[in-house]
């Protein structure tokens, strides 16, 4: 099957919110009076973000929603994705379970896939996402003030607890190892709270690294410093009952994958 088969049969669908969409050699937008347009990439690639036998529809549905989950830690409404992905072979029941959850996490959250590329190597996924934020209201990694309070949305460990579980470095409880695998493979970004917290957040960033190296991230851009509590991190009920081991802390803190927001807010 051709490059352009591929991308009618598989990745072509109507644009509810852009002007021109997929099929010429450009889309067209309209970006919202008074807004600005944010825009974030990230890069997966097989046998570093995700096991290659992972299934296609967790691999789609992960791919989209770390791009909105960026959109989400700047207070930013998504809308617009380009996709570009290489592909060692054209496997069609691949290519349908991974577009159906590409499309389903985009479905979620309004997201128009307007544009992409396809070409023929290792299974390598790229997808920029784009959204739009009131001009000068995006939430920055910078804002951070002397005094704030830190929090953190949701749970964090669970998905660096279900990788574990994949890796069989741990034996976990059919039911935990159920919500584990549901927050490794199909994380939910946390839009709603994201456009909430432009009113109340001073700084946020998403946990995609694990909270210590994010929150570093946060803290250097704000020239600051902070203590965690561990304890006060929300957390698995398996996880929380094991918080004295050395391998439960290192997932809550440093795991990653996670996909919660942390941000900063004047001290409650």
């Amino acid at each position: 099957m051709s490059e352009f088969n591929l991308i009618a049969k598989y990745f072509t669908r109507s644009a509810a919110n852009a002007d021109l969409s997929v099929g010429d050699d450009a889309a067209l937008m309209r970006i919202t009076v008074g807004h600005q347009l944010a825009v974030s990439v990230d890069m997966s690639v097989a046998g570093t973000h995700f096991y290659a036998d992972a299934a296609p529809f967790d691999i789609g549905w992960k791919s989209m929603a770390v791009n909105i989950s960026d959109m989400a830690a700047m207070g930013a409404t998504p809308k617009w994705a380009t996709l570009a992905i290489a592909l060692p072979e054209v496997n069609e029941y691949w290519l349908s379970e991974f577009s159906r959850g590409l499309f389903a996490c985009a479905d979620t959250f309004n997201v128009d896939l307007i544009g992409g590329d396809t070409t023929r190597g290792p299974l390598n996924i790229c997808v920029q996402i784009m959204g739009e934020v009131p001009t000068a209201k995006a939430l920055l990694r910078s804002g951070a003030q002397v005094e704030d309070d830190i929090w953190v949305s949701g749970h964090l460990g669970s998905a660096a607890l279900g990788l574990m579980y994949l890796q069989h470095t741990i034996q976990l409880p059919d039911n935990v190892a159920t919500a584990c695998l549901s927050a490794l493979h199909h994380p939910m970004p946390r839009v709603t709270l994201g456009l909430a917290l432009r009113a109340v957040a001073n700084s946020c960033i998403d946990v995609s690294d694990g909270l210590v190296a994010d929150l570093g991230h946060l803290l250097k851009a704000s020239k600051l410093g902070a203590n965690i509590a561990l304890d006060k991190i929300a957390c698995h009920e398996f996880l929380h009952e094991q918080l004295e081991k050395p391998a439960i802390q290192q997932c809550i803190l440093a795991g990653g994958d996670d996909y919660e927001l942390v941000f900063t807010a004047a001290e409650s």
